[in-house]
């Protein structure tokens, strides 16, 4: 006997064969989905967007109108004339952004790693390199669109910043935020808990800031009398960082600064995927210790 098909009903269609993504697809759309998880948080959090760029405002508004003639900026590439100070500061207050960011991306890191998130997020199916990667990218995405929202700012408070040229130097800022988040998981390494993060904030990222260019020229420190303290701010990479946003937005390009960063985001990549090896990091450590 032969099955028949009952009255009133037809035989469905077999279902198409689900599409397989290859390797490359895969992994973009793991990045894709991290990188999205991450701007929908932040959207969804207008607080913490507010939160983030209270700080760089009250340097704009505050200490800018309070040292606006303390320091003053003299004709030096890429300026073609004498400048606000405003306009001097703001792409020290843009790497300030990406500064922060960078580093509260490592606390959250600390804090999954404590609750067991991190350990669950490496086991994915994935290389551990993409993982943490995708983690790069996600971080230094929220940082460009904080650094955007805080030229806007900076243009609807006077400051004579060209928006087309601030757009042009998106790719710039991108890199700068990149270096900055790749400093903060080569951080996370080693800050094993939260306790310990206000350590690294006063010797990692106040450091880094107020030695380097971001709210006076270097040659004011030379001139003050601060030598060492302006050579050693040129070997800062969050001072080279400043600069090639500083020139990018005048439509130049940097090329020290650019090298010196994306040296820097190598190194601090390397090093940062160097401590989440299993086999040589903290994860072994952590075996180790019991």
């Amino acid at each position: 006997m032969t099955p028949t098909t009952p009255v009133g009903l037809q035989a469905l269609p077999p279902l198409p064969a689900p599409r397989r993504l290859g390797p490359l697809a895969h992994r973009l759309r793991a990045m894709q989905a991290v990188v999205a998880r991450e701007v929908l948080r932040l959207l969804h959090q207008p607080a913490r967007l507010g939160s983030a760029l209270v700080r760089p405002l009250l340097w704009m508004v505050v200490f800018a109108a309070g040292f606006h003639n303390v320091f003053g900026v003299a004709i030096l590439p890429p300026y073609e004339t004498y400048i606000d100070y405003r306009l001097y500061v703001l792409p020290g207050l843009l790497g300030m952004v990406a500064l922060f960011n960078g580093m509260q991306s490592s606390l959250a890191l600390v804090y999954d790693r404590e609750t067991g998130a991190m350990r669950l997020l490496l086991t994915a199916p994935l290389p551990r390199s993409w993982l943490l990667l995708a983690k790069l990218v996600a971080a230094s995405a929220l940082s460009v669109l904080q650094m955007l929202v805080f030229v806007g700012l900076s243009w609807a408070l006077d400051v004579d910043v060209d928006p087309l040229q601030a757009l042009q130097a998106l790719p710039t800022m991108a890199l700068v935020a990149f270096m900055l988040a790749a400093l903060g998981l080569w951080l996370s390494v080693y800050v094993r808990q939260l306790e310990n993060f206000a350590g690294a904030m006063n010797f990692v990222i106040f450091p880094l800031f107020f030695i380097s260019s971001a709210l006076y020229p270097l040659w004011k420190l030379r001139e003050s009398g601060s030598a060492w303290l302006a050579n050693l701010a040129q070997w800062s990479p969050f001072t080279h960082g400043v600069e090639a946003i500083r020139f990018a937005l005048h439509g130049q390009t940097n090329g020290l600064a650019l090298a010196v960063v994306g040296a820097s985001a190598v190194v601090a990549t390397a090093m940062a995927l160097h401590g989440y090896d299993p086999q040589r990091g903290w994860i072994r450590h952590k075996k180790d210790g019991g």
